[in-house]
């Protein structure tokens, strides 16, 4: 078999591995919200109207996120019905993509081995691969910048022209994707990483051999069509995207802010790594490695250079940034594993010390679960999500409920997990007592790989305890054709509600949300009441139900007297009020 042959194997190798951890019970759990529940009601409603162009939620124009994700999703409901499992399943999609492109892009720099390493790492990043079960734009972000930064580099690797071409010309399309997918910034900073490396190499002209014209026009068009057509047809589109939503964001002085809590600049670190664990330990020695012997004066390292570029230089911008969330490190991650895997090949095999470094980590992790997992949690579950969890940061600044799944849940996971890291500490320990060194890096793949389930149960639990389909079945079997539904708070607090109930909430006190701009058009105001609105219309004797995921101390329900409200249900961190008639 050709070496271009053996790689693409190894990519197909890596792509079935995280196709066999994600698939199986992608349908179980229900939507979490908020996060992914608001995603797939947009996708829901640009199938059911028809209007692709046309983003909305709940009614309301959505300028938050570009539409490739809702397409294929709406592409998936029209070809599998509507359903969980059909509205995750592009993001499964771009998790084995970008894991794919991770691999071949190793196999063909190193060798096959570091290539199916390399996809192996990246589908052992607990962060990452928990993003790869989550109806969001991450998975596919990464696997648009990864394809394009494989084929950026490969046309500068290939030998045969009309390959070069074809390398180059998926590199600049694959950019332009990024573009579509979440951000602009997917295209432009991978391409800087890359015109820097290529420069300091000398390599940077002719421009032709990495950047055709055919792969920038596609690149243009792909990245710009749709945000020209949304900023000529959408009043306020291109200022709220521009400016409020990047340059005012990134200064902390957005005018149409969301309920989202940044991390602090150390805080994003810490997650980053931690969501990469163990493998940012080899990463940050290929980087190293390079740096010393100054790579970057060597055109053959120009890839690994841009790659290195690319990881720091995204962490760098994300720590200046006054905003910050914990998945903004996630398209760095093929970077890392690529690095992990070249250290792992080139000095992690030489000598017996890093498979004694990881035998200590793995143990003392161990040690440290497995108490934890002989304790109550209690804290072990306030640290964990009050540092990668959106949600629970929102609680402390909006009185909101941010219902963490029970410690007897999750317990047995950790326990599990304290197992798994130990048995691979014992091995490890082993392998460096035997100086077998060329099994290190692959055996902790291989436990790490075994962490993974447990991760993404973790996540099914999470899922079920904060999802409002539960909730929506009771508004359903409540309703008649007169009762007002309303919400109470940013619709995306409990974005699935219409989802899974078939009807819309009027929407209160939800101004500090993605739709806050949709909210100033003219055609939205039947779906905002005030405070002022919802307490005429309870005390006028209108058949209401509230939903609301906000303690009863801080929601408008104080406001009311409380002979004319009854509680029905409490779920989920969520409260279901209806009005009583004065008697």
């Amino acid at each position: 078999m050709t070496r271009a042959g053996a790689s693409w194997v190894a990519a197909a190798l890596a792509a079935i591995l995280v196709l066999l951890l994600l698939l199986p019970g992608l349908g179980r759990a229900p939507f979490d919200d908020p996060g992914e529940g608001q995603h797939a009601e947009i996708a829901r409603e640009a199938w059911a109207s028809g209007h692709y162009l046309d983003l909305r939620l709940n009614g309301v124009r959505y300028f938050d996120k570009p539409p490739l994700l809702y397409w294929l999703i709406a592409l998936d409901f029209r070809v599998w019905g509507i359903s969980e499992w059909a509205a995750r399943l592009p993001s499964v999609l771009g998790a084995a993509l970008a894991v794919g492109a991770t691999a071949l892009l190793g196999a063909r720099l190193v060798d096959p081995r570091t290539g199916v390493l390399a996809g192996t790492a990246l589908a052992s990043s607990a962060l990452f691969l928990v993003f790869g079960r989550y109806v969001r734009p991450e998975t596919l972000f990464v696997a648009s910048i990864q394809v394009g930064l494989t084929g950026l580099l490969l046309a500068r690797c290939e030998e045969g022209g009309e390959r070069r071409h074809l390398w180059a010309v998926l590199g600049c399309a694959s950019l332009g994707a990024a573009a579509l997918v979440k951000d602009p910034l997917g295209l432009l900073a991978p391409l800087g990483a890359v015109a820097v490396a290529l420069a300091l190499g000398g390599q940077l002209r002719p421009f032709r051999l990495w950047l055709p014209p055919v792969g920038v026009a596609l690149m243009l068009v792909l990245s710009l069509g749709w945000y020209a057509w949304a900023a000529i047809t959408q009043r306020g589109f291109l200022w709220y995207t521009v400016v409020d939503n990047h340059l005012l964001n990134a200064m902390g002085r957005r005018r149409f802010p969301d309920e989202d809590v940044p991390l602090a600049a150390i805080e994003f670190l810490a997650v980053s790594a931690l969501g990469a664990f163990p493998w940012v330990l080899a990463a940050t020695g290929a980087v190293v490695s390079l740096v010393r012997r100054r790579a970057w004066r060597d055109p053959e390292e120009a890839p690994w250079i841009a790659l290195a570029i690319w990881l720091v230089g995204l962490w760098a911008l994300c720590c200046l940034s006054a905003f910050r969330l914990p998945h903004y490190g996630l398209p760095a991650y093929p970077a890392l594993a690529l690095l992990a895997a070249r250290w792992w090949s080139d000095d992690g095999s030489r000598t017996r010390w890093p498979a004694a470094l990881h035998a200590v980590l793995f143990a003392l992790l161990a040690v440290t679960l497995g108490l934890i997992a002989a304790g109550n949690g209690a804290a072990f579950l306030d640290t964990v999500f009050s540092a990668t969890d959106v949600y629970t940061r929102k609680e402390a600044t909006s009185a909101q409920a941010s219902p963490l799944p029970p410690w007897s849940a999750l317990q047995p996971l950790v326990a599990r997990t304290a197992l798994v890291l130990g048995a691979g500490a014992l091995v490890l320990g082993v392998c460096a007592w035997r100086r077998a060194r060329g099994w290190t890096g692959a055996l902790v793949a291989a436990t790490m790989l075994a962490v993974m389930p447990s991760a993404l149960r973790a996540l099914e639990i999470v899922s079920s305890g904060r999802a409002v389909a539960g909730m929506a079945a009771e508004v359903r079997r409540l309703t008649t054709p007169e009762t007002v539904l309303v919400h109470e708070g940013p619709i995306e607090n409990s974005g699935a509600l219409e989802f899974y109930l078939g009807r819309r909430p009027i929407l209160v006190d939800a101004g500090r949300s993605v739709l806050g701009i949709g909210a100033t058009f003219p055609d939205s105001t039947p779906a905002f009441w005030t405070a002022t609105a919802l307490r005429e219309a309870w005390l006028s004797g209108t058949p209401l139900l509230l939903v609301t995921p906000r303690d009863p101390r801080h929601s408008v329900i104080a406001t009311l007297p409380a002979d004319r409200v009854a509680l029905l249900r409490v779920e989920n961190g969520r409260w279901l009020y209806a009005s009583v008639p004065r008697r």
